[in-house]
């Protein structure tokens, strides 16, 4: 039976490679990019080429009435979301002391409130319905710090906490919160790195390699599926941490 899959920040990369794997499923997929209409259209155009059912909206999440309005609209238009997917996020490279009130503010709003607000919103469909799974992308720094990505740090920390204490509050109700603490991925956040800079990173992962985005859709894939598993954060990195 399809199910509507809400993965926010899919317009490319990891969302979209979560958004790829549950479309390869048959499930409805929302796509959902904050400003860059063109790519979330490509990315949509993608996915339906290969016969999967996505559509796209356009929504700055960390905003909770423009947040709000496109959860009316799926309610709308086709059911409460089942599945929701927070992965809307962006990274701030710097020295803590040198970043701007706006700078540190804007990694939370992207990293946290994006997370905070679509989970408010589809929680309560999900309470009335006795179902229903989060799954929050966070990252192996939010575990471990990360050094010039202070804010990003603290920010998926956040997101951790938020999963566990969530997952405890919702268990009652058969929602089921997780999380994945991503590595390094090959993806635009990564694109500003030099080859040396690469090649030097991946001699301290054991696998020898950046992740792929279709890793982080199994992954989701599967913890969308399992029944029994709640409250828990899993690295996917390669071994790095």
């Amino acid at each position: 039976m399809s199910r509507v899959v809400l993965v926010t920040g899919s317009s490319r990369g990891i969302g979209l490679g979560i958004a790829k794997s549950f479309a390869a499923l048959g499930d409805t997929v929302i796509l959902n990019g904050r400003e860059d209409s063109a790519t979330l259209a490509a990315s949509v155009d993608e996915i339906n080429k290969a016969g999967g059912n996505a559509h796209g909206l356009i929504a700055d999440l960390s905003d909770y009435e423009k947040a709000r309005a496109m959860f009316t609209h799926i309610k709308a238009r086709y059911v409460p979301v089942e599945i929701l997917v927070n992965n809307a996020g962006a990274a701030h490279y710097g020295l803590f002391s040198d970043m701007s009130l706006g700078e540190i503010q804007g990694v939370l709003a992207s990293n946290l409130n994006t997370t905070v607000n679509a989970s408010h919103l589809a929680v309560p469909d999900m309470v009335r319905a006795k179902a229903g799974c989060i799954i929050n992308i966070t990252s192996v720094w939010g575990i471990a710090g990360a050094s010039c990505e202070v804010m990003y740090s603290a920010a998926k920390a956040a997101v951790i906490g938020f999963t566990k204490a969530l997952a405890r509050e919702l268990g009652p109700s058969c929602v089921r919160v997780n999380a994945i603490a991503c590595g390094a991925f090959d993806t635009r956040m990564n694109a500003q790195l030099t080859c040396e800079e690469k090649g030097a990173f991946m001699e301290d992962i054991p696998l020898g390699r950046f992740g792929c985005p279709s890793e982080a859709g199994a992954l989701a894939v599967y913890m969308a599926g399992a029944a029994y598993l709640t409250g828990q954060v899993v690295p996917l990195d390669g071994g790095l941490i």
